[in-house]
């Protein structure tokens, strides 16, 4: 297939290789149509994992998998490594970095990056974290001013470097948290001798009620007790004014030295060009109808955490989740066969299979549905369900043989400063085109 030349099948053009896009092409193995997935990685990316590549746990390699690869058997498949500037809906066409490229149909599968809310400050000084090189950056950073804290000869000089504040206590601050507070808890005196676990300090901060919100009360209140009981200080109903790099201000007079903030408050929609303003919702998502498609477009469906499906049902839209995406992918590649059949479409329903987030060493919380666990089975929950969701044999074998030993050795992770990463030289991009969920 030929990217610049009109295939004898319909065109379908998918951009973003995360989970909904995956979904989409595999629905159309085997349907008369030529798949272009466009990303500008080459690689889908477990982001649930991210934060144990964040903590040194896990290398990037092993929560990565190469989208040629994964469709090396899909003969109606192809991708380019593209950045996507705009959609030009009514000539049918993507604008890329590698040309324009002409569809039939297109799936916008971009995905969500992360909300600053407007405060140019905090997003110039805080540390994001949805995706592997934001991960790789958080990671040298927290390495690197332990190194700094190691070289400084007072209580007061140590204690901004080994503090860190995370604002967001969603499963990415909670298990972020959890994380930082293990390296403190079993790892900070083996490798810096010099410092004092009592010296490091971890603050999970949200101006929500509770942590894990989505998650049930039941859930959420043993969340806190983990995190606690490990020595993090969970400050709830706190919302943040400012951060300079230095000190952490928030609303009330409050505030905490620190060089360490990490974002993870919320998330908006990877909104390409060329999508009519009226269409898009809150949280810069793009507003669809019961089959995902754009409304008022007949050939251009969102999925995933890009889309709003608002209705009577879910008047705020569906969770911004691996699920949904997955869910929606998947429906939205046999609609497109429908549509070209000329037969019916399938509304989508979302099927809620629960939520799983895990704190540390045998401390995880699963809502099931009615089944609610907390503790050491939620935990092997957590690690099963991962693993089998993980592209890749080997990246399956990689990362339960790091677990297996982190496990036993309980110092697992090189924690290697391969690259210096200085804040202030690499500004935030205030927006991605092919990153997808």
């Amino acid at each position: 297939m030929n990217t610049t030349q009109k295939s004898k099948f319909p065109q379908v053009v998918i951009i973003g290789g995360g989970f909904g896009g995956l979904e989409v092409a595999k629905q159309l193995e085997d349907a008369p149509v030529e798949v272009l997935m466009l990303d500008k990685h080459n690689y889908h990316t477990f982001q649930p994992l991210l934060y144990q590549v964040a903590t040194g746990s896990l290398e990037s390699e092993s929560i990565a998998f190469s989208l040629r690869k994964n469709f090396a058997g899909q003969k109606n498949f192809r991708f380019r490594i593209a950045e996507v500037s705009g959609v030009d809906m009514e000539h049918n066409k993507v604008l890329t970095n590698v040309g324009d490229i002409e569809y039939d149909y297109l799936v916008i599968a971009t995905g969500s990056t992360t909300n600053f809310f407007g405060n140019k400050d905090i997003e110039r000084f805080a540390m994001p974290m949805k995706s592997i090189p934001e991960a790789l950056n958080l990671r040298y950073l927290i390495l690197q001013n332990l190194e700094e804290a190691s070289l400084k000869t007072t209580k007061e000089e140590r204690e901004p470097y080994l503090t860190f504040v995370l604002v967001g206590a969603g499963p990415t601050g909670v298990e972020l948290a959890g994380a930082l507070a293990e390296l403190r808890n079993h790892i900070l005196d083996r490798d810096y001798p010099e410092l004092q676990k009592s010296h490091m300090k971890v603050y999970l901060v949200d101006f929500l009620p509770k942590v894990l919100g989505p998650f049930s009360d039941e859930g959420s209140k043993a969340a806190k007790h983990f995190l606690t009981e490990m020595g993090v200080e969970v400050m709830l109903n706190v919302k943040v004014e400012s951060y300079d790099g230095e000190e952490i201000k928030f609303e009330g007079g409050k505030s905490i030295k620190t060089k360490n903030v990490i974002w993870s408050a919320g998330v908006q929609g990877v909104v390409p060009a060329g999508i009519d303003k009226k269409d898009i919702e809150k949280g810069n998502r793009i507003s669809v109808d019961s089959i995902s498609r754009i409304k008022g477009s007949e050939n251009v469906f969102a999925i995933g955490d890009v889309a709003a499906m608002i209705d009577d049902e879910n008047p705020k839209g569906h969770p911004g989740v691996a699920q949904v995406a997955i869910q929606q992918g998947k429906l939205a590649g046999k609609n497109i066969i429908s549509l070209i059949k000329g037969e019916p479409t399938e509304p989508f329903k979302y099927n809620d299979k629960g939520s799983l987030a895990t704190i540390g060493r045998n401390k995880a919380i699963a809502d099931l549905g009615k089944l609610k666990f907390q503790g050491f089975f939620a935990w092997l929950i957590w690690m099963f369900v991962h693993l089998i969701s993980l592209l890749g044999f080997r990246n399956k074998v990689v990362v339960f043989v790091n677990w297996i030993g982190n496990y036993i050795a309980n110092n697992g992770g090189a924690r290697l400063i391969i690259r210096r990463f200085v804040p202030e030289e690499l500004p935030k991009k205030d927006k991605q085109t092919a990153k997808a969920d």
